[in-house]
């Protein structure tokens, strides 16, 4: 039996903070619970708060210094992509439509075992995913 509870965050970057937090907090309704200026071996930063125990923990990077093709399978590094979870079908069609909403990059939702999902990209062109068990 796994002795964790789960995931606490995922990290990512981008070379546009302001930009990835809006979308986020319009997109999921997630809070920003913490921001830290750059300073000295450290970019700026925000976390924010997905729901569930969950965070997002952005930096802000140079464009340059992102490496991989985050558009491309295979070209993002060894993490390919995350999951948010919602609670519900419902709650996943709503979130579809919400980033259409907002010109999000989306394809269908589908059925994948025993999960619904959702594929879309951020404004980074990052392939992400957001999923519900079916069951529910």
């Amino acid at each position: 039996m796994p002795i964790t509870t789960g995931f606490n965050h995922i990290a990512t970057m981008t070379a546009d903070l302001d930009r990835i937090v809006k979308f986020y907090v319009d997109a999921f309704g997630a809070t920003v619970t913490f921001e830290m200026a750059a300073r000295e071996g450290h970019p700026r930063m925000t976390i924010l708060d997905l729901g569930g125990g969950a965070a997002l923990n952005v930096f802000e990077v140079r464009d340059t210094d992102i490496i991989g093709d985050r558009r491309r399978q295979g070209g993002r590094g060894p993490i390919d992509h995350f999951g948010l979870a919602v609670d519900s079908l419902k709650t996943l069609e709503a979130t579809r439509d919400r980033l259409r909403e907002l010109g999000a990059d989306i394809g269908e939702i589908q059925r994948l075992g025993s999960e619904w999902s959702l594929f879309f990209r951020d404004p980074d062109g990052m392939e992400l995913e957001v999923c519900c068990h079916a069951g529910q």
